[in-house]
Formats: structure tokens, sequence, C-alpha cells
């Protein structure tokens, strides 16, 4: 049973996202008086009334500028008014109809699609200022003010109406791996994104920062329901122009970095390892968050039978925070192990969902103290009590002791250290909480 997807297209600043992120409930779209800030289609689910279905928000349709962003910004809309099932077209009825309208509305009659015209921005709510709109020969226009919340029920009963046959429920979230892709611009992180998904999916481009916003596409893999979420590419914060679409772009991405089940972050192979690089996985470390460092490019560099181990040596150091990190070099170009990302992904998603049992984690902190015994500071002795796992995504251990004052980073780094060699915990940081023995 296929769930109604709904695009929205328009020309530029029309109000699309607004609307958008007022139906979805979300900031997913970045919202900005600025034409072009949205380039790629972003998904969300919606509900009305009982019935679930999907929209797609696109960037605005410009038919006269031919640079090569927005072609591909004219190409991610007709993908997503093939893929629709009803298309909303949106008009400014503050600026009233123009030629650009026009020249829309030709090229949505050309999809044979349902198409509902729908005049935005009447915060006074003049229903006289959408009879003009009667000429593009769309039917009659829906009035509604995004901004001011006017006349969303009447649009989404006519949204619910157009749809035929039953509607599919949607995917419990909790039964959905959220996978977030990230790392510095032109990494190949949409490229990554496209070749997982089996479809152009997002704006691929030599340029750099062409993904501005967090992208959530649910598929399938296996009978196993996930979410993807690419996002723009994180440069350093002095690089950044404050209050721009930039700035937005990268607190979304973080954002995704949080609300992730599994973190992919993309390095240049042909620009070698970057301190942002290492900067942003360390985000991801202290989020907890099990990950992948995904190589990508691989194919552009000149390979002997040492250059691999020789990048190995150099995360090892760069992360040595991380120990646990989960290298794959790959080609999204040239598909060079991009089908091991995705067991991968599970791998360490299975590893930072682990339970361990109390008599097995007692046991290897057991072993660990019987070959190095806890150090002394100021004539006392730290004693090891009790182990117990409280948490998972990540693995975290209680660790009863006598006086947690007495705990010495360095020891705390070797039961680390210990758990993971008996756990077997690769891709997933492990969180130590060590309490004293009256504490609950």
């Amino acid at each position: 049973m296929k769930k109604p997807l709904v695009a929205i297209v328009g020309r530029p600043n029309v109000g699309k996202s607004t609307f958008f992120n007022r139906i979805v409930g979300r900031n997913i779209s970045i919202v900005k008086n600025e034409p072009g800030v949205t380039r790629d289609r972003i998904y969300s689910d919606a509900e009305w009334l009982g019935y679930s279905f999907t929209m797609v928000d696109t960037g605005g349709i410009d038919l006269k500028n031919k640079d090569e962003v927005t072609k591909n910004i004219l190409n991610q809309a007709q993908i997503a008014t093939e893929l629709a099932d009803t298309i909303l077209f949106f008009v400014d009825g503050k600026e009233g109809l123009t030629a650009a309208d026009m020249e829309v509305a030709n090229f949505l009659r050309r999809s044979k699609k349902n198409v509902i015209l729908v005049v935005n921005k009447l915060d006074t709510f003049d229903v006289n200022a959408t009879y003009e709109f009667y000429q593009l020969g769309l039917g009659e226009p829906m009035p509604i003010s995004s901004e001011q919340k006017k006349g969303l029920g009447e649009l989404l009963d006519k949204i619910i109406g157009s749809f035929e046959g039953e509607v599919e429920r949607l995917v419990e979230e909790e039964d959905v791996i959220k996978i977030a892709i990230v790392g510095r611009p032109n990494a190949g992180k949409s490229s990554i994104t496209n070749k997982l998904l089996g479809e152009e999916r997002s704006v691929v481009s030599e340029k750099a920062g062409t993904t501005r916003d967090a992208l959530d596409t649910h598929f399938k893999y296996y009978g196993n329901d996930y979410s993807i979420i690419d996002t723009a590419g994180i440069r350093r914060k002095s690089k950044i122009e404050y209050e721009s679409v930039e700035q937005y772009s990268v607190l979304r991405a973080l954002q995704a970095i949080r609300r992730a089940d599994v973190v992919i972050c993309v390095f240049d192979a042909s620009v070698g390892i970057a301190e942002q690089d290492v900067r942003i996985l360390g985000y991801v470390h202290e989020q907890g968050k099990p990950s992948i460092v995904a190589i990508n490019k691989w194919d552009l560099i000149e390979k002997d039978n040492k250059t691999m181990n020789e990048y190995l040596d150099k995360l090892k150091v760069d992360l040595s925070f991380m120990s646990y990190f989960q290298p794959l070099f790959i080609s999204a170009k040239t598909n060079q192990r991009v089908g091991q990302i995705m067991p991968l992904i599970n791998k360490v998603y299975e590893n930072a969902s682990k339970r361990v049992k109390t008599s097995i984690i007692n046991e290897v902190i057991g072993d660990a103290i019987s070959i190095t015994p806890p150090p002394s500071k100021s004539g006392r002795r730290l004693k090891i009590l009790f182990t117990t796992q409280v948490a998972t995504n990540p693995p975290t251990f209680v660790i009863k002791v006598n006086d947690q004052s007495l705990v010495h980073f360095s020891y705390e780094r070797y039961l680390e250290n210990s758990i993971r060699r008996a756990l077997v915990l690769e891709g997933t940081p492990i969180k130590l909480i060590f309490r004293n023995r009256q504490e609950k």
C-alpha cells in the first residue's frame, strides 16, 4: 500500500518552506527571505484527520536562469512532480500574478498530475486577491497564510480529499534506524546518499555547498526500515558568516548528528585528513553515537601496498580519543566498497545496542583487576565493588567503588579497553560511570 506523496512547488520565495514547516510541525526546511535557499527535495511525514502522507519541499523553480545549480533545482522539482500523487502549486498573493507563475503553471500542466493552486501570504485573508490567479487555468485558488496559520485546515482537507484508495500508516519512529551522513563540504556526502538510495535524491555538484538542509529519506534494506539524513557540509566556525544560510545549515547538520542512530563521517581522501574532519568526529564521539569513517574518493589516490596502512596509522594518531573508529575506504563514483556500507551500519548499531549480562561484565572487570590492580592515592587504594549495565546506545556501565575520587583517567581508559577487547564493541563509544557505594 503506497503512502501518498505531496510535492510543494512554485517559483522562489513564495513561502513553500514556511508552509512545509507548519504542516510537519518542525523547522526542517530553512526559511529565509532569499531566493534559492531550498535546493534539494526535503521530505517529511505528516498526518491530518487520521490520514498519513509524505510531504516534499522543493527549491524555487526559475525557468529562465540557466546556471548549474538552478538547473539541478529544476531537475529536483521535476523528479518530485513525477513521483508526487498531488502537487501544491504555491503563488504569492501579496505580489500578485507574475509571468514566472505562468511559466511554472505551463510546466505543471504538462505533468498531467493533480494540482492544487495555493495563494499564500494573504495575511489579511482578502480572498479578492485570489481572483486573478484563475488565469493560470488550474482550478479554484486556495487562499492561505502560512505565517498567520490561516486557511491551513481547509487546504489539508482538500489535500486528503485528492488521495485515492487507502492511505498507508506511518512507520513507527522507534523502528527506523536513522543514519546521518556528515563531513566537510564537497567530501561526497550527497553522492553516497544517492548510491545508497539508488536515485538522484540530493543535488550533486563539483561546487561546494550545494546541499544546505538536512534531508531525511526513508528506505528499506533487507526488510528493515532506515532513514538516511544527508546534511550540509560543516566548515570551520571562523569561516561561516554570522546569520547566513550556511550557519543555519550547519546547525541542522549538528542537530542531525544528535538525533541519528548511526553517523557516517565522510572524509575526502584526495585532500588528506583535515583538522575539521577530526573536529566533526569529536562532536560525534561526544554525542555518544556509533559511527563509520568513510574515506571517499579513494579512486583518486595513487596507491601501493602500503598506502592504506599508512592512512590508517595517521587516523589512529588523529583519532586517538576514539580508538573504536571503523574505517571504510570507498569511492562513491566507482562504487568501490559502497556495498559494504549498510552491513557496517548494521554492525556498529548492533554493537551500540548490545546488552551485557551483569555476571559477564563483572567477570570481565574482575579479570582486568587481577591483571592490573587499581592504583592507590595518598595511601588509599581504589576498590571496585560491582558493575552493571544501565543503558544502551551507547552501552553505559555503572561501576560501584569505595571512593570515586580515587579513579584515575588512565585506569578508566584501561577498564574501557578491557571491556572492548572482551565484548567486541567496534564502532561505538561506551560510557563508564563511577559511583560511590552509597549512591543510587
